[in-house]
């Protein structure tokens, strides 16, 4: 599956805008992405949203990622 990643965290991947990762759930796709990219572990540790067809996701590791869907990271922002 094809993943876009915005912002801060192209840095944890090589400056990369998309990435490869086998994945069936967000839980999977995350895990998978610290395994392949260990410098991606201070943006999980501050959170990432997951946008799956333009709807995002933040607290939902359980939910099912549809072959063939447009997966964005975003770095979670901070606010009060």
């Amino acid at each position: 599956m094809q993943v876009n990643l915005t912002g801060s965290l192209r840095s944890a991947v090589n400056g990369e805008e998309v990435v490869e990762i086998k994945a069936d759930t967000i839980r999977e796709l995350l895990s998978r992405l610290l395994e392949t990219y260990p410098a991606m572990k201070d943006h999980m540790d501050t959170g990432i949203a997951v946008s799956i067809d333009g709807e995002i996701y933040r607290d939902s590791p359980s939910k099912k990622l549809p072959a063939g869907s447009e997966v964005f990271l975003l770095p979670r922002l901070q606010g009060g």
